[in-house]
């Protein structure tokens, strides 16, 4: 979610699109929702209310610092469990019920390509999906990563041991929706709920001008093109994904 067009995008469809969708359980990457990077604990508290059952971020969680009380109390927001070492605030797993009461897990962790000098994610990932099929039968797994190559590579390392593998990070909506072989459901990147009139959700003229001059340059949201984008998984009381597809709605 990228900035005030995405919030306003959220808070106007996101509860009506659930009954429309019959959605049991939604997860929101609120990572850019603050001005385009990060998170304030007033927009994570929203979220919730307005449909997300977790909210999941990416690199640039700490950017805010009232979302820190959050993370530390709140089992519904989560930070990449591979990011920040002893004594950070937050989790990067969570259990949560769907709305027929089915346990789901979700699982935030951040990309080693690209990303900084954080612990390597794929053995983590794979005791934390243990550890979470212990809890719970569905498994979903935000994997927040610049390279497409290492979140196809996630997702084939836990096929058939993850419900989901879906990428977020680059705010540009794959087409690569597929359900792999042993049951888990994969998209490379959900895309942007955000302007999309924009250089992924900035000021196409601001962007420009960077890439330009090389310059710094202060960055703000764009305004037009707003359209909510994710994916849609479903699956059996197994865990096992039976389809998945990615989901775009325009906004007026």
């Amino acid at each position: 979610m990228f900035g005030a067009p995405g919030r306003r995008a959220v808070e106007a469809r996101l509860p009506a699109l659930r009954d429309e969708l019959e959605i049991d359980f939604c997860v929101v990457n609120g990572e850019n929702a603050a001005d385009g990077a990060g998170l304030t604990a007033k927009l994570a508290t929203l979220l919730l209310s307005r449909g997300a059952d977790v909210v999941t971020t990416g690199n640039h969680v700490w950017r805010r610092r009232d979302l820190m009380p959050l993370l530390r109390t709140s089992p519904r927001i989560l930070r990449p469990a591979n990011m920040g070492g002893p004594g950070a605030p937050g989790r990067g797993t969570t259990v949560v019920p769907a709305a027929d009461g089915t346990p789901v897990a979700v699982i935030n962790l951040l990309g080693d390509l690209f990303m900084g000098s954080y612990a390597h994610p794929f053995p983590l990932a794979e005791q934390l999906v243990a550890d979470a099929l212990s809890e719970a039968p569905v498994v979903l797994v935000d994997f927040h990563a610049e390279a497409t190559s290492e979140k196809i590579a996630l997702a084939r390392l836990l096929d058939g041991r993850a419900t989901a593998v879906i990428g977020t990070h680059t705010h540009v909506q794959t087409n690569d929706a597929r359900v792999l072989p042993g049951g888990t459901a994969a998209l490379t990147d959900a895309g942007m709920t955000g302007p999309h009139d924009s250089v992924i959700g900035v000021a196409a003229e601001l962007a420009i001008e960077r890439m330009r001059t090389g310059l710094p340059v202060r960055f703000h949201p764009a305004d037009g093109g707003v359209r909510i984008e994710g994916a849609l998984v479903e699956c059996g009381a197994d865990g096992r994904a039976t389809a998945c597809e990615t989901v775009r709605v325009e906004v007026p």
